[in-house]
């Protein structure tokens, strides 16, 4: 897995408007996330600024409007930041996660019931 750039919780709400509508403008971004949060036009277009300069996002320039593009998959970054969460606070230790989540009443009956599905049809992908 490639070293992705670190990305504040704020950057990630644009990375998240980014990925579900790439491409996408300065324009659209802010009027999705002015909607959504209490940001101003400035503060998001700080925060795009950021991710560009962090590597996270391209940009071309179209007329007079710049069109914005991930560099970093959602999926991936995902999965990085799960592996360095296991790793700071359960020594990467997936059981202890879990058991932690479960002692705690953290998961629905839903959620425990779809990670047993999950957990058999990885069982059932090593047996074949």
């Amino acid at each position: 897995m490639k070293n992705l750039p670190q990305i504040s919780e704020a950057e990630y709400e644009v990375m998240k408007i980014v990925w579900n509508n790439a491409p996408i403008n300065t324009n659209e971004i802010t009027g999705i996330l002015t909607q959504t949060t209490k940001w101003s036009p400035k503060t998001i277009q700080t925060l795009i600024k950021r991710l560009v300069n962090k590597g996270a996002l391209s940009y071309e320039k179209d007329s007079r409007v710049f069109v914005y593009t991930p560099l970093v998959q959602e999926q991936e970054y995902i999965e990085q930041q799960s592996s360095s969460f296991l790793k700071r606070y359960f020594n990467g230790n997936i059981s202890a996660m879990l058991n932690n989540y479960l002692e705690n009443d953290v998961l629905s009956n839903n959620e425990i019931a779809e990670l047993r599905e999950i957990l058999n049809h990885a069982s059932d992908k090593k047996e074949t």
